[in-house]
């Protein structure tokens, strides 16, 4: 017997909720704030990244944002502000960044990865979307000096040990595996175990999916209220109805926290707004890559290169700042030099807003207090590359099945203090 599922929140991670639920059979509301044509889903760097192994919150990230407050043009930049929900956050961001901790996140980094990368295969090899781009070449750690190698060594290293497939790359081996665009960089680690996709591609054709199946999307409505009896949630208001449900599902990405308070809940979060420039004329570029000195990816999607990156913690709001798209434009030419983002591209950026959670990993699960509440949001930047798997425990969750793997570390009630 079918359940009534309200999701809110219509980014990747609703969608593939969604998806799943919809596939057992339930019946699934979508209620979104925007008409889902934007944001963080739609400007990300499209990567399925099983070799991003180490969280956000990892020693010296924090101090290292601290030194660049002043600097709005670099990669981590840390607005000054007086926010008493960003002060405990970057408290516990701090008590999460230590080695040992970093360690017991690796393998659940990985292995959450691993799956979600297959069920991207799944939805590829089911037809339910058409064709969409879905590319394993893999992912090219470029550097451009002794330190950055260094780094990324540790890390490979690490990654291979864990069964991810990885090489090492000197200038000549990057030559032949770029040989139509001029690349300066001393070497890469070559992560072969990596995909990628165009998401303003997918995006479209998951919605249009939905529609068919009868997943009713409600577009521009913002939750205003959510009413509680006993440990149910009995229904949901927003700024033009109100829908009673037997589950829902938060995964309103950097709005999570927001709607927890309604719920007298505390979920620490905090948007880290991304920026991307797309790029329509051919570059030669046919990896991707994460650009390490300039701290930025590059993606070959369908019809564009994607020039992406840096992490802003401004609070949540819409502005793009010139100095950072210049940011991205200069470190695109620092390792492409060949490559100059015009005026024009770079007018066009676009910007996203990815939910953060203080220890790098995302939450999923249900909340204690809560009976029907599930919650799935604060993937930073692995809200793309999670999509997928957080949809099918999501349905697992709702189903009461076993997930697929054990959910403890992501539970949105662990303690980072």
């Amino acid at each position: 017997m079918g359940k009534k599922v309200i999701i809110v929140g219509g980014g990747i991670i609703g969608l593939c909720s969604a998806y799943f639920l919809s596939k057992a059979g339930h019946e699934v509301i979508v209620i979104d704030k925007s008409n889902i044509s934007s944001g963080a889903s739609f400007v990300n760097a499209g990567y399925l990244t099983p070799s991003h192994i180490i969280p956000l919150a990892a020693p010296g990230v924090l101090m290292q944002g601290l030194k660049w407050m002043m600097d709005s043009s670099s990669p981590l930049f840390i607005k000054p502000r007086w926010d008493l929900d960003f002060l405990k956050w970057s408290w516990y961001f701090h008590r999460s960044s230590t080695r040992a901790k970093v360690e017991k996140a690796i393998p659940v980094i990985k292995d959450i990865n691993v799956l979600s990368r297959e069920l991207f295969q799944d939805i590829k090899n089911s037809g339910d979307l058409g064709d969409f781009q879905l590319e394993r070449q893999g992912l090219l750690m470029l550097y451009q000096t002794k330190a950055a190698q260094e780094h990324e060594l540790l890390v490979a290293q690490k990654a291979g040990k864990l069964g991810l497939e990885v090489s090492e790359l000197d200038a000549k081996g990057l030559g032949r595996l770029q040989p139509d665009v001029k690349i300066d960089a001393k070497g890469a680690i070559y992560y072969e175990c990596d995909g990628h996709t165009t998401p303003t591609e997918f995006m479209p054709k998951m919605v249009e999916h939905l529609k068919r199946v009868g997943v009713n999307l409600k577009l521009d409505e913002e939750v205003q209220n959510i009413t509680v009896k006993g440990d149910k949630i009995t229904e949901v208001q927003t700024s033009k109805n109100a829908y009673r449900a037997d589950e829902i599902v938060l995964a309103a990405g950097s709005w999570s926290g927001k709607l927890a308070k309604l719920l007298g809940k505390v979920l620490p979060l905090q948007a880290g707004k991304g920026y991307s420039i797309n790029v329509s004329r051919d570059t030669g570029i046919t990896l991707p890559a994460i650009l390490m000195e300039a701290k930025m990816a590059v993606t070959p999607m369908r019809g564009f290169t994607r020039f992406a990156g840096t992490m802003e913690f401004s609070g949540i709001n819409h502005t793009i700042r010139k100095e950072r798209v210049q940011a991205i434009a200069k470190g695109a030419h620092r390792f492409y030099p060949e490559l100059e983002i015009t005026a024009e591209e770079k007018s066009k950026a676009k910007m996203g807003l990815r939910p953060v959670s203080p220890d790098g990993l995302p939450y999923i699960g249900k909340f204690k207090g809560f009976s029907n509440l599930i919650i799935a949001t604060g993937h930073a930047m692995m809200g793309w590359s999670l999509g997928p798997i957080t949809g099918k425990f999501v349905q697992q969750l709702v189903d009461d099945e076993k997930p697929d793997m054990d959910l403890n570390p992501f539970t949105p009630d662990r303690k980072f203090s």
